[in-house]
C-alpha cells in the first residue's frame, strides 16, 4: 500500500478506517431510525415526574408531632420570611 510507512502502521490505519466506517454507518442508522419511528403520545410508561400527593392520613413515620414551643418557634421563623 504505502512504501513510506511500516506494516504495523498500515494495519493500524486499516483498523482505524474500518472503525470510522462502522461508526458512520451506526450513526446514520440511529439517525434514520429516530427520524421515522416516533413514539405514540400516550405510550410512555415511566415514572411520573412529580409523585402523587398522599392523603392527610399519611404513614406515622412521615409525621412529626411538634411541642407547643416548637410550633411557636416555627411560626416565628415563618413570619421572618419576606413575602415579596
Amino acid at each position: 500500500m504505502f512504501t513510506s510507512i511500516s506494516l504495523a502502521q498500515q494495519i493500524g490505519l486499516g483498523v482505524l478506517l474500518v472503525a470510522a466506517v462502522v461508526w458512520v454507518l451506526g450513526l446514520g442508522h440511529m439517525l434514520w431510525d429516530s427520524r421515522f419511528h416516533h413514539p405514540e403520545p400516550g405510550a410512555y410508561e415511566g415514572l411520573a415526574v412529580i409523585p402523587a400527593q398522599r392523603s392527610a392520613a399519611s404513614h406515622p413515620m412521615e409525621r412529626v408531632e411538634l411541642t407547643p414551643e416548637e410550633q411557636e418557634a416555627f411560626a416565628g421563623l415563618v413570619r421572618t420570611i419576606p413575602l415579596n
